[in-house]
C-alpha cells in the first residue's frame, strides 16, 4: 500500500494471496537438481557415510520447488559464526537466550571449528578435499555431543550446500574426505538437511509471538535476504504462497509478519548487501557504497523504515558499519540494522543491551527502542552496572539470571 508519505508498504498480514489464474509466473514445478536425501540415503546404504537424522520434534516447510524440509525445534548443536562472535556478539546471544525462553535442549559447542568458507569464497587459496573435511569434521563432532547441527552463519550454510553437493557426486573427493577424517578417528557423517537457524526461527515464530510483550503494529521494516540463502542452492529454501505469492523467500519476511510489524518492499530487495566476500576485502569502499546507495538508500527513499532486518553475519555487518561513510557525505542513509534473531528477541522482552548488545550496532538504535516502548537510558544504567561488577570481578561472568 502507499502511505501518506508516499512510502511503498506491504502488510504481508493484510494481503490476499492473488488467485492461480491471476499469477504472471509459476515456478517451475521440478528442482534443478535431484533430492539430496536420496541420494545421501543412498551412499549410506552403500556404506560409504552416515546420515544425521534430523531429530524429533520437528517442522515440515515447503521450500522453493514444494520439497517438504524438516526443521529441528530443539537437540540442536549450534554451529556458530566468526562473524557474529567478533563483530555482532549480541546476534548469537540473541538465538540462545530464545531457545532458553522455551526451555528447549540445545548445546554450544567448545570443539567446532570455523567452517572457513571465507577462505574458500574470498581468497581461493584452499581445496575440496579441506573444505569438506572440515565441514564433516564438524558435523561428527555434533553426532558425538549427540545433537544436530543449527548453522548460524550464512556463509556457512551456503558452503556446507555446495560441500554436500560436491560430496554426492565425486567419489574420490569422499575418499579423500574419508582418509582424513580416519586419520582423526573420526566418523563420516553428513546431516539428512543441513539447517539455517533463520529456519529454525521461522517455524517458532508464531510461539514467539505469543510470547510477545512488545507492541510493534507501528514499526515498517524492510527485509534484506542473505544471497547465501535463497540464491545460493536455491532449492533448500523456504517460500510461503502466503508471503509475496511465494515470489520471495518467506524468511524474515514471515517473522515480521507474525510479530505484528510491517514489511516496507523497495525496488533493490533482490541485490546483495555488498558485501559479496571478495570485494569487501579488496574493494572495501565499493562494498561501502553498494551498501549504502543501492540498497540502504533506496530503502530510504521509497519505504522509509525504521529497522532493516536480515539474516547473516555478513549482511547485518555490511548493512550496518557502512553507513558511517555515507553519513559523513551527507547522504541520505541511517536506518538501523539487526538480525531477526534480535527481532524476535526484542518483542519477548529481551535486554536491548545485556542480551541483544545493540550498542556495538553502528546506527542509533535509539530512536527505534523509544518506538517498541523500551527505556533505552534505564537500560543502559542497568549494563553499566553489570560491566562495572564485571570490571571489578575478572574471574566473573554475565548469567543467564541476569539476561
Amino acid at each position: 500500500m502507499i502511505g501518506d508519505d508516499g512510502a511503498i508498504r506491504l502488510k504481508v498480514a493484510n494481503q490476499a494471496p492473488p488467485k492461480a489464474s491471476d499469477r504472471e509466473f509459476e515456478l517451475p514445478k521440478e528442482p534443478p537438481t535431484a533430492d539430496h536425501r536420496e541420494q545421501l540415503f543412498a551412499l549410506e546404504e552403500a556404506g560409504e557415510l552416515e546420515v544425521l537424522r534430523v531429530p524429533e520434534p520437528l517442522v515440515k516447510v515447503d521450500t522453493k520447488y514444494g520439497r517438504k524440509k524438516k526443521i529441528p525445534i530443539e537437540n540442536t548443536w549450534h554451529h556458530k559464526s566468526c562473524g557474529q562472535c567478533g563483530h555482532i556478539p549480541g546476534y548469537s546471544s540473541s538465538i540462545y537466550w530464545l531457545n532458553r525462553q522455551f526451555e528447549l535442549n540445545y548445546h554450544d559447542p567448545r570443539e567446532q571449528t570455523s567452517c572457513t568458507a571465507w577462505n574458500y569464497y574470498a581468497s581461493s587459496t584452499s581445496n575440496p578435499a579441506a573444505q569438506a573435511a572440515v565441514a564433516c569434521r564438524n558435523f561428527a563432532q555434533a553426532k558425538l555431543d549427540g545433537y544436530f547441527p543449527l548453522i548460524h552463519c550464512g556463509t556457512s550454510y551456503g558452503h556446507y550446500k555446495e560441500v554436500r553437493a560436491q560430496l554426492l557426486h565425486y567419489p574420490e573427493l569422499r575418499q579423500q574426505v574419508r582418509d582424513v577424517l580416519d586419520r582423526l578417528g573420526l566418523p563420516f557423517v553428513f546431516p539428512e538437511e543441513v539447517v539455517h537457524y533463520s529456519e529454525w526461527i521461522h517455524v517458532m515464530r508464531h510461539r514467539i509471538a505469543e510470547r510477545q510483550v512488545r507492541d510493534f503494529s507501528a514499526i515498517p521494516a524492510t527485509v534484506h535476504p542473505a544471497c547465501h540463502y535463497h540464491k545460493l542452492v536455491v532449492e533448500d529454501a523456504i517460500y510461503d504462497r502466503d508471503l509475496y505469492d511465494g515470489q520471495r523467500t518467506a524468511i524474515v519476511s514471515g517473522v515480521v509478519e507474525a510479530l505484528g510489524a510491517t514489511v516496507a518492499d523497495y525496488s533493490t530487495w533482490h541485490d546483495c548487501c555488498g558485501f559479496g566476500f571478495r570485494h569487501i576485502l579488496v574493494s572495501r569502499d565499493f562494498s561501502r557504497s553498494f551498501a549504502t546507495i543501492r540498497k540502504i538508500e533506496r530503502m530510504k527513499e521509497e519505504a522509509d523504515p525504521d529497522v532493516t532486518l536480515t539474516h547473516d553475519t555478513g549482511c547485518v555487518t555490511t548493512l550496518d558499519k557502512s553507513q558511517f561513510s555515507t553519513q559523513a557525505h551527507g547522504r541520505n542513509v541511517g536506518i538501523p540494522v539487526m538480525s531477526d534473531a534480535q527481532f524476535a528477541a526484542l518483542s519477548m522482552g529481551a535486554h536491548p543491551y545485556l542480551v541483544c548488545q545493540l550498542h556495538w550496532h553502528g546506527v542509533d538504535m535509539k530512536p527505534l527502542l523509544e518506538k517498541m516502548g523500551i527505556d533505552h537510558v534505564g537500560a543502559w544504567e542497568e549494563f553499566e552496572r553489570v560491566a562495572e561488577r564485571l570490571e571489578q570481578n575478572p574471574e566473573a561472568f554475565l548469567t543467564w539470571e541476569e539476561v
